[in-house]
């Protein structure tokens, strides 16, 4: 067999007369296990395959192979059971883009333990209450910042950790990660897991409450095949740049298992901070052929002078994380003659709607459904709605398990049954579908303003608004008025040029600069300006604190 053909065992496939996917099932054994069958088996067919380049900013360099990525992960498998890491414990990692997360990634799922990433931009209230909820016995983390710290902070009020792994330096109390696992055997017996059984827990942050734990089964690795190759449209020859810290769910999306199932190459740029410059000289000279980032990061590129960089080894590139501002869109296509291809998902499920490779998107549209899911646009009694009308994307499933999807909320039966009865999944996620198929984006559930009988999300006001000089950031929420119940409010960080600007005039101008953008009645008719928005661990603003504050003013 070859490698490119590997993933074809693990699903099944259809295709309409354009070539387009219209069928994907997934066909795992039961005891498929993504490190065994994916990654171990692509390195006995080709152990020399390139299958991560990794580089930091310091300049070091790596580049790991498909048989480093077996033996290293043997290793580190054989090392967590000496230190008595056993099937089904919980083990949070914090390693930021470390190249040591994919071996360890890869060693757990061997194991049969349950990795939880995290991102190291965690406090040690958050560490406690992670701990504390999923049970964590063993964490591994990174010497740098004060990651280690906190941990050893957060232990003060739990005392449930075993062993903690330091990676990338070293600390008292901590097991030096490195030097450990290099003394362990490069060879491992395969241990029994199953492919219903826990494998990945992530904390998603949303609006309102704690972060619930997203549990996902063996099946999600197998999923995310749909996600890399119609999608991302990946192939073994690939070589695919995600922007994504290894603490989000974007990272097995784009970093991991898609990719690795095609027989791809990966390349991680171990970074602490966002610089548009750098990003784009990595792509000209590691010469990437395809990359997925959210729109916000495409507009800095626009900014920092795409034009000014050979970008000829990209071939393709996919947006998700939020909606798509058509500006964007055409100032890239300008510049690559690339079109952004859009895709939306959850930390619950794979891909779920795309533009699919070899489809003329619509700017702005997140595509059509993914054949894995049947998707629909629903209103409150869970009803189908007509095209042009907005409603909820949900996906009917038949029962209460989905291969694509999670398997619950971990320890959260009510969490659960809240987002998934009645055999339909919410997302919480607003939509209307068009005359061809298209869904296009309005907001979270909780997001939509209904003002004066419309019904307004707050995303179009926002890319409106941040087509403005003076606009660095920006959220759109509704806000109570005595004679139309509820108007739209702007909450405006402006840039470093308009920083001393605030002002009555500015505000009037953002205004009629929405005015003249969109339809009038979208128009913010409250605008205050603060120095930054609140929002959650992951960088998602919180809309719900804005109006929490406004209702605590009245």
């Amino acid at each position: 067999m070859e490698v490119k053909d590997l993933h074809k065992q693990f699903c099944i496939e259809g295709f309409d007369e354009n070539g387009l996917l219209n069928k994907f099932e997934l066909n795992c054994p039961d005891n498929f296990n993504f490190g065994y069958d994916i990654i171990d088996a692509i390195a006995k067919l080709e152990p020399n395959r390139r299958a991560m380049v990794w580089c930091n900013e310091a300049g070091e360099e790596h580049i790991f192979t498909y048989g480093d990525l077996m033996e290293k992960s043997n290793q580190i498998a054989n090392m967590l059971l000496a230190h008595g890491v056993e099937k089904g414990d919980k083990v949070l990692c914090v390693l930021k883009r470390h190249y040591q997360f994919w071996f360890i990634t890869i060693a757990l799922c061997k194991i049969g333990a349950v990795l939880i990433p995290a991102t190291n931009q965690l406090m040690v209230k958050d560490y406690i209450y992670r701990f504390e909820a999923a049970g964590v016995k063993y964490v591994i983390a990174t010497a740098t910042g004060e990651t280690a710290e906190h941990i050893e902070q957060a232990q003060e009020s739990y005392n449930g950790i075993k062993e903690r792994f330091i990676v990338n330096g070293s600390r008292d109390g901590w097991i030096l990660f490195d030097a450990e696992f290099e003394k362990y055997d490069k060879t491992l017996d395969r241990l029994p897991t199953k492919v219903d059984e826990d494998m990945l827990l992530y904390f998603t942050s949303g609006t309102t409450g704690y972060p619930k734990m997203v549990v996902h089964s063996y099946y999600y690795p197998a999923a995310h095949i749909m996600t890399a190759k119609h999608w991302h449209n990946i192939n073994e020859d690939s070589l695919h740049l995600t922007i994504s810290e290894s603490g989000w769910a974007k990272c097995m999306w784009g970093k991991m298992y898609g990719q690795f199932a095609l027989g791809a190459s990966i390349f991680v740029y171990d970074f602490d901070r966002f610089i548009a410059a750098d990003i784009l000289k990595k792509i000209q000279d590691y010469k990437i052929t395809s990359f997925c980032a959210p729109p916000t990061m495409f507009r800095f590129f626009i900014k920092e002078g795409i034009e000014n960089y050979d970008l000829s080894s990209l071939k393709y590139a996919t947006i998700a994380g939020e909606a798509l501002n058509p500006e964007v869109f055409n100032k890239f296509y300008q510049y690559t003659g690339i079109k952004l291809m859009e895709g939306f998902g959850q930390t619950e499920s794979v891909v779920i709607i795309a533009n699919q490779p070899g489809t003329n998107p619509k700017p702005g549209s997140m595509g059509k459904p993914m054949p894995l899911y049947n998707v629909d646009i629903v209103d409150e009694d869970g009803n189908s709605v007509p095209n042009g009308e907005v409603g909820e994307i949900v996906i009917r499933t038949d029962g209460r398990t989905h291969k694509g999807l999670f398997k619950g909320y971990y320890k959260n039966e009510e969490g659960t049954y809240s987002s998934w009865n009645n055999n339909i999944y919410h997302t919480g996620d607003t939509a209307w579908r068009d005359e061809d198929g298209y869904i296009w984006y309005v907001g979270r559930t909780d997001d939509v303003i209904k003002s004066s009988g419309y019904r307004i999300g707050p995303f179009e006001i926002e890319s409106v608004l941040m087509e403005h000089p003076a606009v660095l950031e920006c959220a759109v929420t509704g806000a109570k008025d005595p004679i139309r119940g509820t108007v739209v409010k702007a909450t405006i960080v402006l840039s470093k040029q308009y920083k001393d600007k605030a002002s009555d005039e500015l505000a009037k101008e953002l205004q009629e600069h929405v005015k003249r953008t969109t339809a009038p009645y979208k128009y913010p008719r409250i605008v205050e300006f603060v120095d930054e928005l609140p929002k959650t661990i992951s960088g998602k603003i919180r809309r719900v604190q804005i109006r929490e504050q406004d209702n605590n003013k009245q």
